[in-house]
């Protein structure tokens, strides 16, 4: 974690993420323990009281409820979510897919390359996780951020990204335990990492059909906000307005191309 990250203030950010992109649910954090008892010392956190998850539940608690969550490896349903956050898993079990062949994929192979196609934190260091959003201030910072919003807030946060310092983003879909592509990915790589959530999120955690899911590095959120700030005085904002589709373009063209009049 930077210094950069430990010094900001994200209730603000936050706050600034809901209005720039018309958030519907909280922006939230997600940190990784290596104790226990460090994971339990955040304030005001919540455990499972012998239920047991998966992940996207975890998460949807924070995003959709506002609460600050823990978790063990044996609060979570399988190695699938525990291998994610490196709870778990990643034995040659868990490598091959067989749980996952005949479900998700034709054949073992297949599922057997879907597991090698995952991002993942490596086993071993870990032994908690927790999420809380970002407002509450409860992870001091947290690792990653992540938010859910609708494709259009999606590349608009996207273009604030790439207004200064340009550089071309290639995301992976994985399918099925995209939440490789997402928190998995941001975790291990610390780049932001944009993902079509798949069918257990939706279905266990709650996100609605029109939903993405970012994660990335809470430093660069300022940036993002920054870059976002400076397209809406070029009359860029989110969200859209429409323009029409029959209409003679060259108007609306010209109040951001003066030399498309």
């Amino acid at each position: 974690m930077t210094a950069q990250a430990t010094s900001l203030d994200l209730a603000s950010v936050a706050a600034t993420l809901e209005r720039l992109l018309r958030l519907r649910a909280f922006p939230f954090g997600m940190k990784l323990f290596e104790s226990v008892e460090a994971m339990e010392a955040v304030p005001k956190i919540r455990r499972p009281q012998g239920n047991v998850h998966t992940m996207d539940q975890i998460v949807a608690q924070a995003a959709r409820l506002g609460w600050t969550v823990g978790v063990t490896t044996k609060d979570l349903v399988g190695d699938q979510c525990r291998s994610v956050v490196g709870l778990g898993g990643q034995d040659d079990k868990w490598r091959s897919g067989a749980h996952m062949k005949g479900v998700w994929f034709a054949t073992l192979e297949d599922a057997g390359r879907h597991q090698a196609a995952m991002n993942v934190v490596p086993a071993g260091k870990y032994a908690a996780a927790a999420v809380s959003p970002l407002a509450s201030g409860r992870l001091d910072p947290p690792d990653i951020a992540l938010f859910y919003a609708t494709p259009g807030a999606m590349i608009y946060f996207i273009n604030g990204l790439q207004w200064s310092g340009y550089k071309r983003f290639d995301w992976s879909v994985v399918g099925e335990s995209s939440c490789a592509d997402s928190w998995g990915r941001a975790l291990k790589t610390r780049e932001p990492s944009l993902s079509i959530p798949c069918f257990a999120e939706r279905r266990y955690g709650g996100v609605l059909d029109d939903e993405m899911l970012m994660a990335l590095p809470p430093e660069l959120l300022p940036k993002a906000i920054a870059g976002m700030e400076a397209l809406a005085k070029n009359g860029f904002r989110y969200p859209f307005a429409q323009y029409g589709i029959q209409q003679d373009v060259r108007a609306g063209m010209a109040v951001s191309y003066p030399d498309r009049k």
